[in-house]
């Protein structure tokens, strides 16, 4: 190459437009959403699979294909209680799983499933913006994980064998709670704690290894326990808890993201949370229609028997979660002012 060229060639390199980060990732990015719910489409089946796949299909929309999604429901990418662990270690990219399935590996996160402690859907969306929701963030941002969907839901408990309204009923049960707090509170009330993930529930009920379980109105419906169940104590209008299951994404992965990319993950998380709400509510209402087809007795949680659950709550699992650490105390303190 003459010396000519060479200064030709070398001129129109530098003249070249330097490739965006946004376009780099263009044609390299495909982003693995996992969790344990059966999956369905945009429009039918369980809420939380829906939330997922609207999610992928807006911000590929909006970040012009730049961000691709696969998703892969019934845990069928990994185990449901791998999912938290796995995307700290930035080897899972999102996940819509119930945050206190983490609690062994961070106890703080307990208090996302704490007994009583979340009386209703507002006050659960207003953790976002308060203390306690900036404390949980910046914890889980430590840990390695963002925060992408608020989700919360409120729970109920199907039975085989009586309807579980006050805590005497939960005398010689073998019951499924969900979390290490709800487990405590359960055997305060005389049960026998089953511990294992919603997805396992109906195999467990169906042989007699458990007599009931706690999990969310959604849940109730998508894993079909009307089958083998002949009691469900609603979630509508009043609860026992309400659960935080959000949509979170590997902080490992979140950073190697243009700002442009982090900025449409962001917003359109945000935006899917009216969407979670309304979803979790309708879900509330139409379990009980459901489990009525199938012949179950359904019945509805009155003041008087939730107060009962929280008084045991109180003296035992949120007692306890707070003698756990300082950074537990400070977290139980902060969420209990917005009761």
């Amino acid at each position: 190459m003459t010396s000519l060229k060479r200064r030709t060639v070398l001129s129109a390199l530098a003249a070249a437009p330097l490739i965006s980060p946004f376009s780099a990732w263009a044609q390299a990015t495909t982003l693995k959403i996992s969790h344990q719910f059966p999956g369905g489409t945009l429009t039918e089946g369980d809420f939380r699979d829906r939330l997922c796949r609207m999610f992928a299909a807006e911000v590929e929309k909006r970040s012009k294909g730049s961000l691709k999604f696969e998703i892969y429901p019934g845990s069928s990418l990994m185990k449901t209680n791998s999912q938290f662990s796995a995307m700290r270690k930035g080897a899972l990219d999102l996940s819509l799983v119930p945050l206190s399935y983490a609690g062994g590996e961070v106890p703080e996160v307990n208090i996302g499933l704490m007994p009583g402690l979340v009386p209703s859907y507002e006050v659960g969306a207003a953790w976002k913006t308060n203390e306690i929701g900036k404390e949980l963030n910046k914890l889980l941002l430590d840990k390695g994980i963002v925060l992408i969907s608020w989700i919360w839901q409120a729970g109920g408990v199907a039975s085989r064998t009586k309807a579980m309204i006050d805590p005497d009923d939960a005398k010689g049960m073998k019951i499924r709670g969900g979390s290490r707090e709800v487990d405590m509170m359960l055997k305060a009330a005389g049960a026998a704690v089953v511990t294992l993930p919603s997805n396992e529930i109906y195999a467990a009920m169906q042989t007699g290894a458990m007599d009931a379980a706690m999990t969310s109105s959604t849940s109730l419906i998508s894993f079909r326990l009307e089958e083998v169940s002949k009691f469900l104590t609603s979630g509508r209008g009043q609860s026992y808890w309400y659960m935080f299951e959000p949509l979170m994404m590997s902080k490992a992965i979140f950073d190697k993201l243009s700002k442009d990319q982090q900025a449409t993950i962001m917003a359109v998380g945000a935006e899917l949370e009216a969407f979670a709400i309304k979803e979790a509510k309708k879900d509330d209402v139409l379990v009980a229609s459901v489990y009525e087809k199938k012949g179950a007795k359904v019945v509805d949680l009155a003041a008087p028997s939730v107060k009962k659950w929280q008084a045991i709550a109180r003296t035992t699992a949120w007692k306890d979660y707070s003698d756990r650490s300082e950074n537990c105390a400070k977290f139980l303190k902060l969420a209990e002012k917005l009761i």
